[in-house]
């Protein structure tokens, strides 16, 4: 394979790469590895200093990660001004090389350096290695191959930094969000089946700030940069102020994550608030590895008399997985099983089996997402006992809910 070929390759390859510290370490091993040499690192230039961002020796070295030099007194600056060669198979035998201290403070025999150049053309830093003794063996090929890795490095670099620019934008957004009226509330009815009563309502988010997303996005986004704790905190908030418009027997359904929950803060903030009319659903698609923790934090709001549903049940493993370790009083059937139960036999024997366990463990179902009279009539004959969906009502404001439970029988 020719040194362009694999070059093409290699470069393409570190875009699958994922972003991060433990690909460019992998990146300085396999280099330091392949070209036989002592130690291997990736530094940043920084307010005139060369930092060592990274860095893979064979045994002990001085060159440690954070670790930082004037970076005129370096190599890399020479390198990158064209003062020194890229490739120096003897560091000693060089004038300019030779008088720097730092060759013998590092014991550089044999040194390779390349530029980390961004794509925008800046210089951001350096990939190097080099060993304690002089190397005659050294070619223009193993030169090539460093650039290689130094323009994988880059591409790494580039992804990182993309990733902390758009972490630093949510950041942005949502403390705007949460300085500003841009979160609002919605709530949707939940029925009885049959009767058409009021049950309760869920409370749903609202953005009108930013790019338009859905509200998972909005707290998928906070918890990816460790602010779903004061989101989700703020929009329960908000919710639970139309509580206090409800008529007594309906109840209020608020969300919450896991995270939320383990942090203390939703005990804290239903500390006042009637337990009998409110609803804790926990919402989290994806495995939870420690119940216990939940379960501890669920323990005090459960002693109140406050319920717990868990939200998408028949979405995926993860949600029957949660219905087991947390024995809810609700279980909210997905929408996804819901839509054509009417038609597909599948969808209505899983529902009917839902309805069953229901029926053993005392727990009540709620059917999520039903949009259409067959569907409706459907979960009545299953045996399904509450249901909410565009069929029966939209998500609406706070006086739309008032004025539909002054017009129509609630619990």
């Amino acid at each position: 394979m020719s040194p362009s070929v694999l070059l093409s390759q290699l470069v393409n390859a570190a875009d699958n790469l994922p972003p991060g510290n433990e690909s460019l370490q992998a990146l300085l091993a396999a280099i330091r590895e392949h070209l036989g040499m002592d130690v291997a690192f990736f530094a940043r230039f920084e307010q005139g200093r060369r930092v060592f961002r990274m860095a893979d020796a064979a045994g002990d070295t001085p060159v440690k990660p954070g670790a930082s030099d004037p970076l005129e007194e370096t190599y890399c600056q020479r390198i990158v001004d064209g003062r020194l060669p890229e490739l120096l198979r003897d560091a000693a035998a060089n004038p300019e090389s030779g008088a720097l201290p730092i060759t013998g403070q590092l014991g550089i025999g044999a040194y390779i350096g390349v530029p980390v150049t961004l794509s925008s053309g800046e210089v951001y830093g350096t990939f190097c290695c080099f060993r304690a003794h002089a190397d005659p063996t050294l070619s223009e090929r193993d030169l090539g191959m460093m650039r290689v890795f130094a323009t994988m490095a880059a591409r790494q670099v580039e992804h990182e930094e993309g990733a902390q620019r758009e972490e630093r934008e949510i950041v942005n957004r949502i403390e705007s969000v949460l300085a500003s009226d841009a979160l609002s509330i919605v709530y949707q009815p939940i029925y009885q089946i049959g009767q058409h009563r009021i049950a309760g309502f869920e409370s749903l988010s609202r953005f009108a700030f930013g790019p338009r997303k859905g509200p998972d996005r909005w707290f998928g986004d906070a918890a990816r940069v460790g602010m779903e704790v004061e989101l989700e905190t703020a929009a329960i908030r908000h919710a639970l102020k139309g509580r206090e418009r409800l008529p007594e027997d309906v109840y209020l359904s608020i969300n919450a994550s896991p995270g939320v929950i383990v942090s203390g803060a939703i005990e804290h903030e239903l500390r006042d608030v009637p337990a009998h009319g409110v609803v804790l659903e926990i919402t989290e698609h994806a495995l939870i590895e420690n119940y216990d923790r939940i379960i501890e934090a669920l323990k005090p709001l459960r002693e109140r008399g406050i319920r717990i549903a868990v939200d998408d049940a028949g979405s995926g493993y993860s949600s029957f997985r949660h219905i087991l370790h947390l024995d809810p009083d609700i279980i909210k059937l997905d929408m996804s099983l819901t839509s054509k139960i009417d038609t597909d036999p599948a969808r209505r024997a899983l529902a009917a089996a839902m309805a069953g366990f229901s029926e053993e463990t005392g727990m009540t179902i709620v059917a999520e997402g039903v949009e259409t009279p067959s569907e409706l009539e459907e979960l009545k004959r299953i045996g399904i006992p509450l249901a909410q969906g565009y069929l029966l009502g939209k998500p609406m404001g706070i006086d739309e809910v008032v004025s539909l439970c002054e017009s129509e029988t609630c619990a």
